[in-house]
């Protein structure tokens, strides 16, 4: 039997503790939290749990957090008031470059892709006469 918590299927043999963070929005720490809140044992796995742990953690994650879809689009909404305000954050999302003050000399391939572009030292062959 798969569990459902906001429209996510938990794996069924791994530990509760692990299987919440399938669950965009959801961490270690949040899913830590809410086991303690609830009096669930972290190490119990989720084909193991009774029914109605299951209902009380669906219920508890699902009426107190912002999770999947909603959070994904209100991340959404923060990028495109900064883009629209014209903030140095917002420019760097729209210019596809690091926002949070990385250094772009090296080091932001995943930022800009794999862009690999290798030259010499940089000065041009002197033209032929």
């Amino acid at each position: 039997m798969a569990v459902r918590i906001s429209g996510v299927n938990i794996p069924d043999n791994k530990r509760v503790e692990i299987a919440l963070t399938y669950i965009f929005g959801i961490g270690r720490s949040t899913a830590d939290k809410v086991l303690d809140k609830l009096g669930i044992d972290k190490n119990t796995r989720v084909n193991k749990m009774s029914a109605e742990d299951i209902v009380k953690l669906r219920n508890e994650i699902e009426d107190n957090y912002t999770l999947e879809g909603e959070l994904k689009r209100q991340v959404m909404m923060n990028i495109k008031r900064l883009k629209e305000i014209g903030s140095y954050r917002g420019l760097r999302h729209s210019r596809g470059l690091p926002v949070r003050g990385q250094r772009t000399k090296t080091n932001t391939r995943t930022v800009r892709g794999n862009k690999r572009v290798t030259m010499g030292s940089g000065r041009r062959s002197v033209e032929k006469k």
